[in-house]
């Protein structure tokens, strides 16, 4: 019986290290995912003119039109890609680099091609997505970092099955308000339980990330077996877009229920314009999904299906779909921004009901002991690497917009 006691006990003792020792750092990582998650939405709130009335969208994106009004916006050199909006009362986002080599975006009317306005290229979801990624870091350090919480994430997602005895029990166990140390405990469980399916899936898809950037990535999608031929012009705005009509023909053609998602326009390396979508395929990036077509023939130069990708592939295309909850529109995303902030709740409770153990233990007051300044001592040295870390990537932020 001792036996099984101590080894329970060092259980406990793993599970409260690894959501202890960064938890600063882990509940950071946590907060600026879930927060990526509707990062779109936050660049609506930002930009006015990324706004629309729904009641004036009508059917699918007028590719051709954005493009050409795009195109003729005055300070506009080259368009890189069109995206598809994020939801009906959304502008379509066009990626172009200005006259004076600066980056950014032009918010465009989906319907009647109307620019609405512009934007620099450093918004809500480039700062979200790169501190939650690789904390603005450069990828080959700054993703491996990251992805290493993932392997705390599996730690603490076992472990938890071992120190909290009986817990398919806990579904539907009430919150305690007796006192400050008991409410978070019984939250902690509470969240726990609902958030294992997701604490899993987030573990498993960010080790992936892990691998691939260790050497583990898969092999590029298939691309034309014989390249097509830069425009004579350099995919100059007005040229290519003038070249876009006659090939989004062609690609409807090639396969009339495919659903385009984005336009990515010819540059100095490929004549082609590149639509990417969704088909068929399941739990794919829309990358997978594609159909180029030479802008100078019009010919359709290649098609691909997310169907038709090696085991490997298919992996890594479905990642970034179930990690940002991504394949189902709000029905999806929505769940996984509030389960992000369940998490988020995990890693600041889990320290917070160390703190209040901690002050127990010492019999001092919990009113003496604030959670803050409990959490930071227990975090011993690991502390000052959280900050570190957090910090770094806080004031990266400001090189992204000096870059931008």
């Amino acid at each position: 019986m001792k036996k099984k006691a101590g080894g329970r006990r060092l259980w406990w003792v793993v599970h409260q290290w690894v959501g202890l020792k960064l938890s600063l750092f882990l509940a950071f990582i946590l907060f600026t995912g879930t927060l990526a998650v509707l990062s779109a939405e936050i660049d609506w709130l930002l930009h006015p003119t990324l706004r629309v009335a729904p009641s004036s969208v009508e059917g699918p994106p007028r590719w051709d039109l954005i493009a050409e009004n795009s195109a003729r916006y005055p300070g506009v050199a080259t368009i890189n890609y069109i995206a598809r909006p994020t939801a009906r009362a959304f502008a379509v986002r066009v990626a172009i680099e200005r006259t004076d080599d600066t980056r950014g975006y032009l918010h465009v009317h989906p319907t009647t091609g109307k620019v609405q306005g512009e934007q620099g290229f450093v918004d809500a979801q480039r700062v979200l997505r790169n501190l939650h990624r690789h904390l603005n870091l450069p990828v080959k350090y700054g993703v491996p970092i990251v992805g290493s919480l993932s392997i705390l994430l599996m730690i603490s997602l076992v472990t938890s099955f071992v120190v909290y005895r009986k817990w398919w029990r806990g579904f539907f166990k009430p919150i305690r308000w007796r006192d400050v140390r008991t409410s978070w405990g019984d939250f902690h469980r509470l969240a726990g339980v609902w958030s294992l399916w997701f604490v899993a899936l987030i573990a498993l898809t960010g080790f992936w990330y892990l691998v691939e950037q260790l050497g583990g990535d898969a092999p590029d999608l298939p691309e034309p077996a014989s390249k097509t031929a830069a425009l004579p012009s350099g995919g100059v705005a007005t040229d290519a877009a003038g070249r876009l009509s006659a090939s989004l023909t062609a690609a409807r053609r090639a396969d009339p229920m495919f659903v385009i998602e984005s336009v990515q326009f010819p540059d100095d390396k490929s004549g082609a314009f590149i639509f990417q979508g969704q088909r068929s395929a399941w739990l794919v990036r829309p990358r997978a999904n594609a159909v180029w077509v030479d802008a100078a023939s019009a010919r359709v130069a290649m098609t691909s299906d997310g169907s038709d990708l090696g085991v490997h592939q298919r992996v890594s295309e479905l990642a970034d779909p179930l990690h940002f909850g991504t394949f189902a529109g709000y029905w999806t995303r929505i769940p996984w921004f509030l389960f992000g902030l369940s998490m988020t709740g995990l890693a600041l409770s889990g320290a917070a009901i160390y703190s209040h153990r901690v002050a127990h233990s010492a019999r001092v007051a919990v009113a003496r002991r604030p959670i803050v300044s409990g959490v930071w001592l227990g975090m011993s040295s690991w502390r000052w690497l959280s900050s570190l870390l957090v910090s770094t990537g806080a004031a990266m932020i400001g090189w992204m917009f000096y870059k931008g």
